[in-house]
């Protein structure tokens, strides 16, 4: 299991540092997509839920049946086994304790704003009820539920708490005959057999995946966002050498699915829905989603950091989950680069978060109740950092935020001493929340702020310290 974490993470960010290319971003021509892509901009954090048969025996999602050599997969195994023992957890799913309600108050708790849910990850196992597939949680014996349709729920739920909506699809389906074709041997994540011998195969599974995009994005209420996972299936054209250097066998032939066809239908009935087709440049990438890791500049582009609280998207026993600091500081410094923190959890096989989970998000709210007001709602300044501290702004750039990080079992200063780039001393600085400005005075390029004992005594116990610069 830590061989196949590990490795994973390697080629995540490889793919993703290969994915957030220079070539140019190509901002929404609708007015009204570029409205909610603006209003996705204020939510800044968000959590993205991975559940689904894999939660069973507490494996990665999905990868494990992908015969590429980086997957650590028990080589014990016949691999044909091991493909029919994972298909068939689906007999086994039976969530005892599934209550999305649960799951948004968590969410609203911890200050998240939107949510990114695994509709169908790459297995092909629909968390919805879907007509086009038997494969998904109609067929086991959770549908025995009065409402076993797991989308319906969760995005009803997480809807009550206004949370914008996210829909995870993933363009490839690995359980599907029309994908990966019993005729042939499944060699990696790609497609096993020519398109361009199969035509009408192909062709199948463009309609088969229209039709699904056309069930969730008109079933289901409003859909704020259709995030496309799988970049590997793609136009021809942006198959080029840099997909190519990934790491992994991307076939010479197109893998099209026609995302502008997919991105009409989720706009038919839900006119400012963003389209996010991961690491696929052009229309169809609203914003683009370094995974995880955070980038070392501040990008002028619309762009999140997927980054999972513990190791794996998915729940696995005895995972190693980020402290509440930790996640404040990522969060912290995503935004001051002008992005959005989408943190990844998964339920357990019960669905319930785990209550290691449940106490980091708790924390992190607490922290984003008294300090959201320097998170939600701003942008980026002209410089994100300075020699120790991080910066946001309001969006008429009034107010400045300035983020002094506290290290885990560090004690507060007195006197501070911060960088404040273009401060010169003529503005007033506040304690966030606090109407009595600061004794502020100048000692070489820092500028020195005086705290009381008290305060000392209270910010020790921070992750940081915010400061309002008017």
């Amino acid at each position: 299991m830590k061989h196949l974490l590990a490795s994973a993470l390697f080629i995540l960010l490889v793919f993703q540092s290969r994915s957030q290319s220079s070539e140019a971003y190509v901002y929404p021509a609708d007015s009204a997509v570029a409205a909610n892509l603006e209003h996705w901009r204020d939510l800044k954090f968000g959590i993205i839920i991975h559940w689904g048969i894999y939660a069973i025996p507490g494996i990665v999602e999905s990868w494990s049946i992908c015969n590429e050599d980086w997957v650590g997969r028990d080589t014990s195994w016949n691999y044909d086994a091991y493909k029919n023992w994972y298909w068939s957890l689906s007999d086994q799913f039976n969530p005892k304790h599934f209550n999305p309600e649960v799951w948004a108050q968590i969410s609203k708790q911890a200050g998240m704003k939107y949510l990114v849910f695994t509709t169908k990850h790459h297995d092909g196992f629909c968390m919805w009820d879907s007509k086009f597939s038997n494969y998904g949680v109609k067929a086991t014996p959770f549908a025995k539920q009065t409402n076993y349709d797991v989308v319906d729920q969760v995005f009803s739920a997480y809807r009550k708490n206004a949370f914008f909506i996210g829909a995870y699809f993933s363009k490839p389906d690995w359980h599907s005959q029309l994908y990966w074709w019993d005729a042939f041997a499944t060699g990696d994540r790609n497609n096993n057999y020519d398109i361009r011998k199969y035509p009408e195969r192909w062709q199948a599974f463009q309609n088969y995946t229209s039709n699904q995009i056309q069930e969730l994005t008109s079933n289901y209420g409003k859909v704020d966002m259709l995030w496309l996972d799988g970049g590997w299936v793609r136009p021809l054209e942006t198959v080029n050498a840099e997909v190519h250097s990934w790491g992994c066998t991307i076939p010479a032939w197109s893998q099209d699915i026609h995302v502008d066809q997919l991105a009409s239908l989720a706009r038919k009935n839900n006119p400012s829905c963003l389209i996010v087709d991961r690491t696929v440049h052009g229309t169809y990438e609203n914003y683009r989603t370094p995974e995880q890791h955070i980038p070392s500049t501040k990008l002028d582009y619309p762009w999140e950091t997927c980054m999972t609280l513990g190791n794996a998207w998915g729940w696995v026993p005895n995972d190693n989950y980020k402290s509440s600091t930790e996640v404040i500081h990522k969060l912290i410094e995503v935004v001051a680069k002008g992005g959005n923190l989408l943190l990844g959890v998964g339920p357990t096989a019960d669905g319930e978060f785990p209550n290691a989970v449940q106490e980091r998000l708790k924390a992190v709210g607490a922290w984003l109740h008294t300090n959201g007001a320097a998170i939600y709602n701003t942008r980026a300044c002209t410089y994100a950092q300075s020699t120790n501290c991080f910066f946001t702004q309001s969006k008429d750039a009034k107010v400045k935020y300035a983020f002094y990080l506290v290290k885990p079992g560090s004690s507060v200063d007195k006197s501070i001493q911060l960088d404040l780039p273009e401060f010169d001393g003529s503005k007033h600085v506040y304690l966030l929340g606090h109407k009595k400005p600061l004794k502020v005075k100048q000692v070489g390029k820092f500028w020195q702020i005086n705290l009381s004992e008290e305060e000392c005594f209270v910010y020790s116990f921070q992750p940081a310290i915010v400061f309002e610069i008017k």
